[in-house]
C-alpha cells in the first residue's frame, strides 16, 4: 500500500496521547476574516496511531464522475458521521481535547471524523474549500491532525489578496501558504477560511511515504 512508512526518530512513544493546546497553539490571521492555528507535534505516539489506523480501519477506494468519465479518487477514504462511533479510542480522545479547547470559540462540538490515506506522492487532493452545507455561508472550523510522513498542505485565497501573516508556513508567490504536516501535527482552519480560501495536498514526484489526514468537522460542514 504505497511506499514504506518511516517513523520519526523523535517519537518512540507507544501510547497515543494528545498534548496540551492552550498557549502552545500559534494563530495566524489571514485575509478576508480567515485564520489558521498550528500546533506541531501535538500527538505523542503519532507513528503508533498511524499504524493502527492504516491497518485497522475499513479504507475504501472511490470513483467520481469527472469530465464525462469515471476516475479513481487519488487517495483512500474512511468516514464516521458520528465521531463517537470511531473504532479507535485515540480518535475520540483527540475530539475531546479539541472540543475542550475550541468549543467556547466555535460554540459547538466537532461531530464527524473524515480520514484520507495518501499512499504515496501520486495521491493528492485538488484545490477546494469545505463549502458544502453551512461552510458555504457561515464561519466555522475544520481541525486536521496529520500522522505518518509529512506532506505539503497548501492554502491560497480564492479571490486574491495575500495573507497578513505567515506563521509556520512558507509563502508561495506572495499569495499562498505551505505547511509540511505529519507525525502528529495539528492545523485548524477557522473563521471564513472555508469560504474565502482553498486548500490542497498536491502530487509530488519526490519519494514520500504514506500519510493519514484526520479531519474533525462540526455538524453540517463537509
Amino acid at each position: 500500500m504505497g511506499d514504506a512508512f518511516q517513523g520519526s526518530l523523535f517519537d518512540l512513544a507507544t501510547e497515543v496521547v494528545p498534548g496540551e493546546l492552550g498557549g502552545t497553539v500559534e494563530r495566524t490571521e489571514l485575509a478576508h476574516g480567515a485564520w489558521i492555528d498550528l500546533r506541531p507535534g501535538w500527538i505523542a505516539g503519532a507513528d503508533e496511531l498511524f499504524l493502527r489506523l492504516r491497518d485497522g480501519l475499513p479504507w475504501r477506494a472511490e470513483r467520481w464522475h469527472m469530465y464525462e468519465r469515471m476516475v479513481d479518487v487519488p487517495r483512500l477514504l474512511c468516514y464516521y458521521e458520528d465521531a463517537m462511533q470511531a473504532p479507535e479510542p485515540a480518535l475520540i480522545e483527540i475530539k475531546r481535547r479539541l472540543d475542550e479547547h475550541y468549543g467556547p470559540e466555535l460554540g459547538e462540538p466537532f461531530t464527524s471524523i473524515g480520514l484520507c490515506l495518501y499512499r504515496d506522492g501520486r495521491d493528492s487532493v485538488a484545490w477546494h474549500g469545505d463549502r458544502h452545507g453551512r461552510g458555504n455561508t457561515d464561519d466555522t472550523m475544520v481541525a486536521i491532525v496529520s500522522v505518518g510522513e509529512p506532506r505539503a498542505l497548501t492554502l491560497r485565497p480564492r479571490t486574491g489578496g495575500g495573507p497578513e501573516g505567515q506563521g509556520g508556513g512558507k509563502s508561495i508567490g506572495g499569495h499562498a501558504l505551505k505547511f509540511d504536516l505529519g507525525h502528529g501535527d495539528l492545523i485548524v482552519m477557522g473563521g471564513s477560511c472555508q469560504r474565502t480560501w482553498e486548500h490542497a495536498v498536491p502530487k509530488t514526484a519526490r519519494p514520500v511515504g504514506p500519510r493519514i489526514s484526520i479531519q474533525y468537522r462540526p455538524v453540517g460542514v463537509s
